[in-house]
């Protein structure tokens, strides 16, 4: 299975009184957004699950793409990486599932599958703004595996 993490683009501060979940992609986040969606749309199946956070810059992140998401609150700030591995269905799922969401959880997320029990440990992973980890889980002889198949930055294409 493959799993890609993508960080929403670059979304403007928060304003007094400002729900977080409210706050919008600046204009160099779209841009951000864009250029990452087209290196993903150039790479990802057709058959890519893609699920999102319900803030409003995940979903405009998402938009970029032109492929049709699900929103999966418990994938908002503040969620947990298990619970964004049970929504992607993490190992087990047939297809390749995208998830476009937040700090620390991406990063969270990828250290545990990468470092497994030793990343509790360390500091929480850094996932940049508008970037991707793509992982794939793997059946060996020696059992599974987790992969690091790419980390794309919008502005290291």
């Amino acid at each position: 299975m493959d799993l890609i993490l993508w960080r929403h683009a670059e979304a403007r501060d928060a304003r007094e009184g400002e729900d977080d979940l409210a706050r919008p992609l600046t204009p160099r986040g779209e841009k951000q957004a864009q250029r990452m969606a087209d290196w993903l749309n150039r790479f990802l199946p057709e058959t890519t699950r893609v699920i999102v956070s319900p803030a409003l810059r995940t979903r405009q992140t998402a938009e970029a793409l032109g492929r049709k998401c699900r929103v999966i609150e418990s994938l908002g700030p503040g969620g947990s990486a298990d619970q964004l591995l049970a929504a992607a269905r993490w190992p087990d799922s047939r297809e390749p599932v995208l998830v476009i969401g937040h700090q620390p959880t991406l990063g969270q997320t990828a250290a545990w599958l990468m470092a497994g029990a030793a990343a509790l440990e360390a500091p929480v992973w850094s996932v940049r703004k508008g970037g991707v980890w793509w992982l794939r889980h793997r059946e060996r002889d020696e059992g599974a595996e987790v992969v690091l198949v790419a980390v794309r930055t919008p502005d290291k294409l």
